[in-house]
């Protein structure tokens, strides 16, 4: 019956996290977002570099700015896509010269 048991959590977990989807790719132009009438806390386009399972119902991110040399951990709430077509700073090249494809 333990057998039964360990199966039925497992796929009860597995179900839970299905409901979390990831709204970014790994690869994609994102930019954090400001608070209400505040600008956000670290301006710039960033990219996600690896997605990470939700923690507090929110799915999380790893994101890089090409000036930083560090990677941020972002939660999905926080962050916004960037318009690659807008060229805000350079998105739709930097996505070619960086992954090959824009």
């Amino acid at each position: 019956m333990t057998s039964t048991t360990s199966n039925y959590r497992r796929a009860a977990r597995v179900a839970r996290n299905d409901g979390d989807a990831h709204l970014f790719a790994v690869g994609q132009a994102v930019r954090l977002k400001g608070g209400f009438a505040q600008p956000s806390r670290a301006p710039g386009i960033y990219h996600v570099t690896r997605t990470l399972p939700p923690r507090g119902g929110s799915p999380q991110y790893h994101i890089r700015n090409d000036d930083e040399r560090h990677e941020r951990l972002a939660s999905q709430d926080e962050l916004e896509a960037v318009n690659a077509s807008s060229g805000g700073e350079g998105g739709g090249n930097l996505m070619a010269r960086t992954f090959g494809h824009g």
